[in-house]
């Protein structure tokens, strides 16, 4: 919903964008179109095909699938680097080696590599300056607010394919087992890392409005209504407590139409209510720039 707020241009090239990002997605996790996570067994040979491919579009070179021919013709008309593109790709190898984070930084690094690089890819592709370290900070932050917030609302969808990306020292912090998450007792603990993750999630949130004054009218307005619409997520997640994870979590659609009103008039205010000179608050990670 928020893409239609993109002049056509940019909603067309954020679409050719999000198409290359799902389809390698799919391909790591053997989905079609997202959908129930299947596992799968052959992990590092689709990495090796998420790269061949990946690189392929980068140099321009038709690999004949559309998802990755249509990803090469944004990044070069948008200039966009492609080291964000590999950032991203090694999200995809973290999986791959089933991975887990031992520590709150570890699991940030990883929403890192699977979002808050798209952030970065994003804030290029609406214009901004690929050397304005500034703004793809803010970028880079919303896409950690929606990652922590996937991974607050897919808990039990993640721990049903044997994944978790909860800190293990968090886990062990709250004395939860492995592999015990949705048991009933361990609930109560459940629902006091699904706050903090909702708490990460609205700090993360609020800085990236700070990058909105870099935008375009429409762009920001899109962006803004993103950060509600996804915010909320993790703010129902905290809201349900115990039950967070009995049905899946979701942003009904009269909640979005809301937040694209709510963040029209948003847009008008922006300079003046998020000032782009507003540090970034003390504590909040800092996305690789190497």
């Amino acid at each position: 919903m928020a893409s239609t707020l993109f002049d056509r241009q940019t909603r067309e090239r954020a679409w050719l964008l999000y198409a290359w990002c799902r389809k390698c997605d799919d391909i790591a996790d053997g989905q079609d179109h997202g959908g129930t996570l299947t596992g799968v067994t052959d992990g590092q040979a689709r990495l090796s095909t998420i790269r061949v491919l990946t690189d392929m579009a980068l140099r321009g070179e038709a690999t004949g699938d559309p998802a990755f021919d249509g990803f090469g013709v944004v990044m070069r008309e948008c200039a966009i680097p492609a080291r964000y593109a590999h950032d991203l790709i090694e999200g995809f190898a973290l999986d791959a080696r089933d991975w887990r984070p031992r520590s709150q930084d570890d699991m940030l690094r990883y929403c890192y590599h699977v979002a808050g690089a798209v952030g970065c890819m994003m804030a290029v592709l609406m214009g901004v300056d690929p050397d304005d370290s500034a703004t793809l900070d803010r970028a880079c932050d919303l896409g950690l607010a929606f990652q922590l917030a996937n991974i607050a609302r897919d808990i039990s969808e993640d721990e049903a394919a044997d994944r978790c990306y909860l800190p293990q020292l968090w886990l062990a912090e709250m004395d939860i087992p492995p592999g015990e998450l949705m048991k009933p007792w361990v609930r109560p603990r459940l629902a006091q890392l699904g706050q903090r993750m909702a708490d990460m999630a609205a700090a993360y949130e609020q800085s990236a409005r700070h990058g909105t004054g870099a935008l375009p009218p429409r762009a920001a307005w899109a962006v803004l209504a993103a950060a509600g619409i996804y915010g909320d997520i993790a703010r129902e997640v905290a809201r349900r407590g115990e039950q967070a994870w009995d049905h899946r979590v979701i942003t009904p659609k009269s909640d979005k139409l809301l937040w694209v009103a709510r963040s029209g008039w948003q847009v008008i205010g922006r300079a003046r209510r998020w000032p782009a000179t507003t540090p970034r608050p003390t504590g909040l990670w800092t996305r690789p720039t190497g």
